[in-house]
């Protein structure tokens, strides 16, 4: 998340964030190694990747949250600029105070859905049509929201939207339309200052029948199961004790993450049982880290820069070797 102060930790969130990290690996559990970057991205530009979808070929499609872009960035680290959102008159977008472009999904016929926060009546989902046609927004959310996150259930035509400062998860026809408060609930709230900063509901993925949401503030990784009916069953927190935690991604077709820590420069692997450790650090490039994304044996990450003293935005691949547990 953008231009947020370090988080303060208690004593006893110390404590427990220690117990977790220090769990013993499992024997088969996935590992990631080669960490490398492979771009590196211009912050003076505003180019501070926020969020990835990733295309069958490998590369990475990216926003870049204040420069109102989407790139694609190819594994050899080539970057090309998508599509660049409308500019807002007087943006009034809560928490950041700028129009920012934030969470990114793509259909697999390569249309891309990304969210724009402006504090205005531009705030929604925005759709980029692989054909190169100017983005169009498909659907309005309240501009004293703070859309983030986003994810799409192809099969039901679905998409599912985090939001940040309303500590609600929508839902939108893929097609476009009305949003619906599909999930709310005190999980995904943010916290009020001093105990929190604001930010609730972040990080966003469909995943196993599911709706998985990050909260920032609570430090939490949540599942929230659609049931048959396509409503929202009760809200289960998977993890806690996750400082600073942004995006995530699974490392497979079970319900292990590689989750973003952005204020200490970490990525944790975070299994099932809640149990996680930390896998990568600012040793292998990352600064302030926004989210991940798994295929196959590679791990992408993004890095956004935005507190540290010498910015360096970029992407950095590594390899997950998955041993011989399902990920």
């Amino acid at each position: 998340m953008p231009r947020l102060p370090r988080l303060a930790v208690t004593a006893t969130a110390a404590l427990a964030l220690a117990l977790l990290a220090s769990a013993p690996t499992s024997a088969g559990e996935p590992v990631v190694t080669d960490p490398r970057i492979v771009a590196h991205f211009d912050f003076a530009a505003g180019q501070t990747p926020e969020n990835i979808a990733l295309s069958p070929d490998g590369s990475a499609n990216v926003t870049f949250a204040f420069a109102r872009q989407v790139a694609r960035v190819d594994k050899k680290g080539d970057t090309r600029i998508l599509a660049t959102l409308p500019a807002v008159a007087n943006p009034n977008t809560p928490v950041i105070g700028v129009a920012a472009v934030l969470g990114i999904t793509r259909a697999h016929d390569g249309t891309l859905y990304v969210t724009f926060a402006t504090g205005t009546s531009e705030t929604g989902v925005w759709r980029i049509g692989p054909d190169g046609a100017p983005p169009v927004q498909i659907a309005e959310l309240p501009p004293d929201g703070f859309p983030n996150a986003l994810a799409l259930d192809e099969e039901c035509g679905t998409l599912y939207i985090a939001d940040s400062v309303r500590g609600t998860v929508w839902s939108v026809p893929q097609e476009g339309g009305t949003p619906t408060a599909w999930a709310t609930g005190t999980a995904l709230q943010p916290l009020a200052p001093p105990a929190g900063f604001g930010v609730g509901a972040n990080g966003l993925k469909f995943h196993n029948g599911a709706v998985w949401v990050s909260n920032t503030d609570r430090q939490t990784l949540l599942r929230i199961p659609v049931r048959a009916d396509k409503s929202a069953g009760p809200i289960e927190t998977r993890a806690t004790a996750l400082m600073g935690i942004d995006d995530f991604g699974f490392t497979g077709k079970g319900d292990t993450v590689l989750a973003a820590l952005f204020m200490d420069n970490d990525i944790a692997l975070v299994r099932p049982d809640g149990t996680h450790e930390i896998v990568l650090t600012e040793q292998a490039g990352l600064s302030n880290p926004t989210s991940v994304a798994v295929r196959d044996k590679t791990v992408y990450v993004t890095s956004a820069s935005f507190f540290e003293p010498v910015k360096d935005p970029n992407l950095l691949l590594a390899t997950l070797n998955k041993g011989k547990g399902k990920g």
